[in-house]
């Protein structure tokens, strides 16, 4: 597929568990057999109760952490196989937004320092001047004033942290998102601005998301394609209002109904 940004095919992640003496009592199988894509411009929600493996893929994706099985493919190209600048490419078209931006934010920089980290690694925005009108223009971007450069997380909201952490991500203009429980931190009202805020990102720029998260009204509004996840694999997939309306597998309903669900108020 010409727009296709990230694929993993038959994925598969498993950790030793640690006894007494930390001596290996066996394995478990965090991530298995995962295969699923994402195109440029498309939001797939991944949805699951929380230990299923879905960090763990998010981490997987973006080569955090390397796979027991399986291989993941950015633009074509087995992730494995790639070294020096090619790397490099594939990890700037493959960005991630943690779940809790108090502990992604460097507490002891600036957020000007942050966001001209990035610019730096990839060699974009050379030069100071150049380099702050590009924070300007993020902060705009995440609508945050540009006064916000002298900051440090701690002198920011959950909300704001959030915004500079999609700032980071969105720097290097990648291809896609990987939005790792973006929400789960923040309240109701202001998990609501940052959806609003991704969706809007989306289409501004074309990117694609995987949006990872265990609300499901939050998945509804915002995704196309839903992914269902559970014990690491991923158990049934399609279009998010066909899927959630006449779900196949018996676990997806009962997800469906323990979230008290009013599919005709999303």
């Amino acid at each position: 597929m010409a727009n296709e940004v990230l694929e993993a095919r038959g994925l598969s992640k498993a950790y030793a568990r640690r006894g007494m003496l930390r001596k290996s009592t066996g394995r478990v199988q965090a991530v298995d057999g995962v295969s699923c894509r994402l195109t440029r411009g498309e939001t797939v929600g991944l949805v699951g109760e929380s230990g299923c493996g879905k960090t763990t893929l998010a981490k997987l994706l973006v080569g955090l952490v390397q796979p027991t099985a399986g291989e993941v493919l950015v633009r074509g190209t087995p992730l494995a196989r790639l070294r020096g600048s090619e790397l490099l490419a594939a990890r700037r078209a493959v960005q991630l937004i943690f779940q809790d931006p108090m502990h992604s934010l460097n507490p002891r920089m600036t957020v000007e320092a942050i966001l001209s980290e990035p610019l730096i690694i990839h060699g974009l925005a050379r030069g100071q001047i150049a380099r702050r009108a590009r924070v300007d223009q993020l902060l705009a971007s995440v609508r945050l004033p540009a006064s916000y450069r002298t900051r440090l997380p701690r002198e920011l909201s959950g909300g704001e942290r959030q915004r500079v952490g999609i700032a980071r991500a969105i720097a290097v203009d990648p291809d896609c998102l990987i939005c790792d429980e973006p929400i789960a931190s923040l309240d109701v009202s202001v998990g609501a601005q940052i959806l609003e805020l991704l969706r809007s990102l989306r289409e501004e720029r074309g990117m694609g998301l995987l949006f990872i998260s265990h609300d499901l009204r939050a998945v509804a509004w915002l995704c196309d394609r839903l992914m269902v996840m559970r014990d690491g694999r991923v158990i049934e997939t399609g279009a998010s209002a066909g899927l959630l309306a006449q779900p196949r597998d018996p676990y997806t309903a009962l997800l469906i109904r323990s979230a008290s669900l009013d599919l005709d108020a999303v």
